[in-house]
């Protein structure tokens, strides 16, 4: 939950910068020498910025680092047979594994 507040703090950050540094004194002029269209790429290319994060934040294990945990044991049930000597002889089946642990 914070790396997405993170991401979303980011974004406002970099949102905002751009709309200081974009931003031109107003002239008296009629014309407008292609601000509204240079407004709009940038706009577009901030919004898909903004979206793009928080997609990416929403998105389970890609933030995250994952590792193999520490190795773990069960015994799942018992092999039994006669030996060549005639005894009965049982031994566990023992099964190990790592669980995946994920930050």
């Amino acid at each position: 939950m914070l790396k997405t507040f993170k991401h979303l703090a980011l974004a406002g950050t970099v949102l905002a910068a751009t709309t200081i540094a974009t931003v031109q004194d107003a002239e008296a002029r009629g014309r407008h020498h292609g601000g509204r269209a240079a407004g709009a790429v940038a706009g577009a290319i901030i919004g898909l910025g903004v979206l793009g994060a928080y997609a990416a934040s929403r998105e389970r294990g890609y933030y995250r680092s994952c590792y193999p945990g520490r190795r773990v044991c069960d015994v799942v049930g018992q092999r039994c047979w006669h030996n060549r000597y005639g005894e009965y002889v049982c031994k566990d089946d023992v099964r190990c594994y790592r669980r995946e642990v994920c930050d």
